[in-house]
């Protein structure tokens, strides 16, 4: 299973608003520390604030924060938001294949088996999980760590 780039950004940033301690983010900012295009974090970042995980705030001093903590924002929800398709071949999809084995495949039953594996690995992490698992996330991130500690 290879998640598409949109996933994998629409992740980062929901990890970029976490590491930010609940101040406003700015897209050009999460732009600049993924080495990304503005426009690119704007098309991912539709279905985050339709799906309830982020919220937008207007204005010359707007920019956009979690939603909800990101505690409360598992892997598996967001790539359930951000992915199309889990077919993980052609005769999942129940398309027109030409394979005698189709209704009564092993190849089929094993590969659905490692889907729900996946997908109950993804269940166990939230956002906060990966912004915890390295202490230098921030840094990292150009996230300004004394203007973090002054507003807490």
């Amino acid at each position: 299973m290879r998640l598409t780039r949109q996933t994998n950004y629409a992740i980062r940033i929901l990890m970029y608003c976490a590491a930010n301690d609940g101040k406003l983010s700015r897209i050009p900012a999460i732009a600049e520390a993924y080495s990304l295009s503005d426009l690119f974090l704007f098309k991912i970042l539709q279905p985050l604030v339709q799906a309830g995980f982020v919220e937008t705030i207007r204005g010359r001093n707007g920019g956009i924060r979690l939603a909800k903590p990101a505690s409360e924002i598992a892997l598996l929800d967001v790539v359930k938001v951000t992915e199309e398709n889990f077919t993980m071949a052609d005769c999942f999809d129940g398309g027109s294949v030409d394979c005698p084995l189709v209704s009564e495949c092993g190849l089929n039953e094993a590969l659905r088996k490692a889907l729900n594996a996946f997908f109950e690995v993804l269940a166990g992490y939230t956002i906060q999980d990966l912004v915890d698992a390295r202490p230098n996330t921030r840094s990292l991130l150009g996230i300004d760590l004394t203007e973090i500690a002054a507003v807490n």
